[in-house]
């Protein structure tokens, strides 16, 4: 599970618009992932941009980069979103006194 420090740093990359296109552009594109190129063609971003923007998400844990040759191929992580989603969703209910015994310890 991921501690808060690492969801906060999760939603800070995606509260940038721009990254939150890039990355839901990145969910859809699937396993095959995408290089910067095809990412500028979709968004109209430049390659610079587009560079500052994906180092922010792999930095916050979202994206992952595999190189083939000269090119770069872009992925979404899903299991790291479903995991900050998840980590959010396990605390439904169990009430507030939970969170102030916990951070007592």
């Amino acid at each position: 599970m991921r501690d808060t420090d690492n969801i906060a740093m999760a939603f800070a990359a995606l509260g940038h618009s721009a990254r939150l296109r890039i990355f839901r552009l990145l969910v859809r594109a699937g396993a095959t992932g995408l290089n910067i190129g095809e990412i500028g063609r979709h968004t109209g971003l430049p390659a610079s941009t587009l560079a500052h923007h994906l180092g922010a998400l792999v930095q916050a844990g979202l994206v992952w980069q595999e190189r083939h040759g000269r090119e770069t191929v872009n992925h979404a992580d899903v299991v790291a979103i479903r995991d900050v989603l998840d980590a959010l969703i396990a605390e439904c209910c169990i009430g507030v006194d939970a969170e102030e015994k916990e951070d007592a310890v």
